[in-house]
């Protein structure tokens, strides 16, 4: 095991610039750009290390150096891991493209024809869509290029404008900031569902007012990082009696007659589950694609933005259900 990241104090060297407030060429090394492209993707200096084959004190050393060559800091400590400064985004813009030729010279020297995508791209997605949509999705894009890499982080909360730990996102809502690009992807709906075993048990709910007689399962209120997932919002007056920060935790409940569930169709109709009140709670929440600006146009993330476009508009019936 790594140990962990070292304080910020400890893994930057003093900073310096030349008389002339200008950066020598000489000073820079360009693979040290590929320490600086780990790190951006992965949010963590081990993590970053681990996909480099080094140990975390290279990466710190290689970032330091170029920083130093530099003068000027790119990357920065924050709540969820190291995130790029302003120039540090720069920076990675540009190295990309050194990453890219990189790999050409190698398929050239192969005798590879076409170009083949390569590298890592890490996707963050709500548990749920992230496994029924987003793993279809990206295995399609692995099949078609067995060079690249691709990562998988799946927690159903909110996305965080600070973009750090991931190349593309998807998140429940619509979330705004200059520091993503978002477009909306698809929409989803959520409705009442059952098992027979429950309402053989305790009956079915004829209007809204008679969930108050029900037992509802759904996410824990006060964990709850998604405002757009706010129960009180879509069904006023009402209180989970099973609770769980997981949606397939939820759907297994239902299933198991511990209550009523609010879920999304694509899961409940997988569960064979059966649909109350439908004419009356009837849900729908967007999901938004963010992908950090600075890896708008790497040919990875492209391939991966247009698989998940393909996958949610070939299944839009299991996504909104008539």
């Amino acid at each position: 095991m790594h140990p962990g990241p070292r304080p910020a104090t400890e893994h930057l060297a003093p900073l310096v610039e030349s008389s002339r407030g200008t950066v020598d060429p000489r000073r820079l090394r360009a693979d040290d750009l590929r320490f600086l492209l780990a790190v951006a993707r992965t949010g963590r200096l081990v993590a970053a290390a681990d996909a480099l084959g080094v140990d975390h004190t290279t990466v710190s050393r290689r970032i330091a150096a170029l920083e130093k060559g530099l003068g000027t800091r790119l990357i920065e400590r924050g709540s969820e891991g190291w995130a790029l400064t302003d120039a540090g985004k720069a920076v990675s813009q540009s190295a990309r493209a050194i990453e890219d030729a990189l790999a050409r010279v190698v398929e050239a020297v192969a005798g590879q024809g076409a170009p083949a995508l390569h590298g890592t791209v890490r996707v963050s997605a709500p548990d749920g869509f992230g496994t029924v949509f987003a793993t279809p999705a990206l295995a399609r894009v692995r099949r078609q290029h067995p060079r690249l890499q691709v990562e998988l982080v799946t927690a159903t909360r909110q996305l965080t404008l600070h973009a750090s730990g991931f190349d593309l996102a998807l998140a429940i809502g619509r979330p705004a900031g200059h520091r993503l690009v978002t477009e909306h992807l698809t929409d989803y709906a959520l409705g009442l569902y059952a098992s027979d075993e429950y309402l053989a048990r305790c009956g079915s709910p004829e209007e809204l007012a008679d969930l108050r007689e029900h037992a509802l399962v759904f996410y824990i209120e006060s964990m709850l990082q998604v405002g757009d997932l706010d129960i009180e919002r879509h069904l006023p007056g009402a209180t989970t009696a099973f609770s769980s920060t997981n949606v397939f935790a939820q759907v297994e409940a239902t299933r198991l007659g511990a209550g009523i569930g609010v879920l999304p169709a694509f899961l409940a109709h997988r569960a064979q589950l059966r649909r109350l009140l439908a004419d009356q709670v009837d849900i729908r929440l967007p999901i938004t694609l963010a992908v950090r600006r600075e890896a708008v146009t790497h040919p990875a993330v492209r391939a991966v933005r247009d698989a998940l476009h393909h996958e949610v508009a070939e299944r839009t019936a299991e996504l909104l259900p008539e």
